[in-house]
């Protein structure tokens, strides 16, 4: 590994399991090319309305994950993607919030891709949306070559305090 990458991901993790994941995708050199603040609101541009479109698609080409939330700003893209049924707990008043279990499983030592893994999901969506571009004139749009991941993996997790976390990283 390069001496100056840090490392995302998380040792004997698989990637293809059940659970939520919190990621970052960045254009390459942090270039503006999603669209622009004005007025406290994102505009996206044409690539940023494609970046949308192909990340709500993404359940069509992968069954087992479902959309969460989405932020595209204008260098980058905040996402969630829940993988598998991952049975959710929604908090309930005077109630204690229960618990996370982990499971971990020793794959893809070797970086070969797993099929349904987070990174064969990730690389088809950036491949798609720069395809396009390649396709209508904007072949300078590119990829940070990594994306940022944080992985939950839930049976019961509480939904609020997730959120709460997530969002207070932004």
């Amino acid at each position: 590994m390069h001496k100056e990458r840090i490392n995302t991901r998380l040792e004997n993790w698989d990637y293809s399991s059940e659970g939520f994941y919190f990621l970052t995708l960045t254009c390459k050199n942090k270039e503006h090319f999603f669209g622009k603040i004005e007025n406290k609101t994102m505009n996206l541009s044409d690539i940023g309305s494609i970046a949308f479109q192909f990340w709500m698609e993404i359940p069509n080409h992968f069954s087992h994950v479902r959309l969460d939330e989405l932020v595209i700003m204008p260098d980058h893209i905040h996402g969630i993607l829940i993988v598998g049924p991952c049975n959710v707990v929604r908090p309930r008043h005077g109630v204690a919030s229960q618990g996370m279990t982990k499971k971990i499983r020793i794959l893809n030592q070797f970086s070969k891709p797993v099929k349904n893994s987070v990174s064969v999901i990730i690389n088809q969506y950036k491949s798609s949306v720069k395809r396009w571009c390649n396709k209508n004139g904007f072949k300078d749009f590119e990829w940070q070559v990594r994306f940022a991941k944080i992985g939950v993996s839930a049976v019961k997790i509480n939904f609020t305090i997730f959120l709460s976390f997530i969002f207070s990283m932004l």
